[in-house]
């Protein structure tokens, strides 16, 4: 995969790492409440960006940090925030860094989740029963603190306690998006991740993720796309990803905005259907767009003709460069959708309200 994974170590982080940040302002997250901000604003907790460090930067209220910063307790208790995620799923672990701060962030800390429909208040919020994603736990200061769930299971907010205070300046959920099925209906991005698309592999991502291909919204800038480094040896780059569930594609977007000298020169989409127990290099793979000439800086669509349904998609760019935005319009099959269905209130089960 492109995004971190594989091993545990400090720079790569653990498997689950390499999972979508689920809570990310991205996504559309949202840090509904903190119980104390006097320092940083707890909106910081879920910027997607790295945190960063000013030393010479102060304010009426002390030294300005990039993340959410508590005051000094004088009174037995905690701090805390909760995070509405930005697409709901299941939670695979969370990483709570508390970069940059060193004699002021958290000896420990615990994250708590709920599952719940609809948009609740954060009063409504305090009246459900918070389940135990990660129990409390050691932090280090001015460091990625890692913590895998023992039990995934299927949040919609999260509940970031800190123990007794401090600062923290960024939390990341990492997790399997799956949505409401009930907003699925129709002809939707089947590839998008609020839709519960996923990345499977990527041959190379020197520059950028491939998981920015299937982000929400317009691209911002070049760096908010897909990026190859530059091949010398006549090959292609690929990227492939899982769509929300089964369904029939109509159009594909593939959008080049940004990357002027260093978009690829032409892309051709490959779709497949994975059947348990069968793996993506056992399936048989079909051309659902053909190569096709790609423009620099350009949004550009194109029709296909409705074939079998796909559970998956292969994109190829030849021979390298970058793309923006990688869009699959179609539209989920009745009995993959019934199993969507089925696999959301299995996951929600425990706390439906």
């Amino acid at each position: 995969m492109s995004s971190p994974g594989g091993g545990a170590s400090a720079e790569r982080g653990p498997d689950f790492a390499a999972l979508p940040d689920l809570a990310s302002r991205r996504l559309g997250g949202s840090v509904m409440f903190a119980s104390d901000e006097l320092f940083a604003a707890k909106e910081n907790l879920i910027n997607p960006e790295p945190p960063v460090f000013a030393p010479g930067e102060f304010g009426a209220k002390g030294k300005i940090y990039d993340g959410w910063e508590s005051r000094r307790r004088r009174e037995p208790g905690n701090d805390h925030a909760i995070i509405r995620l930005g697409v709901p799923g299941i939670v695979h672990g969370v990483a709570v860094d508390t970069s940059f701060f060193r004699g002021n962030y958290p000896p420990q800390v615990s994250v708590e989740a709920v599952s719940v429909a609809g948009y609740p208040s954060v009063a409504e919020l305090s009246q459900l029963d918070w389940r135990p994603l990660v129990g409390r736990a050691s932090v280090a200061g001015d460091a990625h603190n890692w913590y895998a769930v023992a039990a995934p299971q299927h949040c919609t907010h999260v509940r970031l306690s800190i123990y007794p205070d401090g600062g923290v300046a960024r939390c990341r959920v990492h997790g399997q998006p799956l949505p409401d099925p009930r907003f699925l209906t129709g002809t939707i991005d089947l590839a998008a991740i609020e839709n519960g698309g996923q990345l499977i592999e990527c041959s190379n991502a020197f520059y950028s993720p491939a998981w920015n291909l299937i982000m929400p919204g317009r691209p911002g800038s070049m760096a908010d796309g897909w990026e190859s480094s530059r091949r010398r040896d006549g090959g292609f780059d690929y990227a492939t990803f899982g769509l929300a569930a089964a369904g029939v594609v109509r159009q594909v977007e593939i959008d080049t905005s940004y990357f002027v000298g260093n978009a690829p020169e032409s892309a051709r989409l490959l779709a497949a259907v994975r059947r348990p127990p069968d793996t993506l290099s056992s399936v048989r793979w079909a051309e659902l767009l053909p190569r096709i000439g790609l423009q620099p800086d350009t949004g550009q669509r194109f029709l296909v003709e409705p074939a079998e349904p796909v559970t998956h998609v292969r994109l190829e760019v030849f021979p390298d460069g970058g793309l923006a935005r990688l869009r699959v319009l179609g539209e989920i099959t009745p009995d993959a959708m019934a199993s969507l269905r089925a696999r959301y209130l299995e996951a929600r089960r425990p706390d439906v309200v």
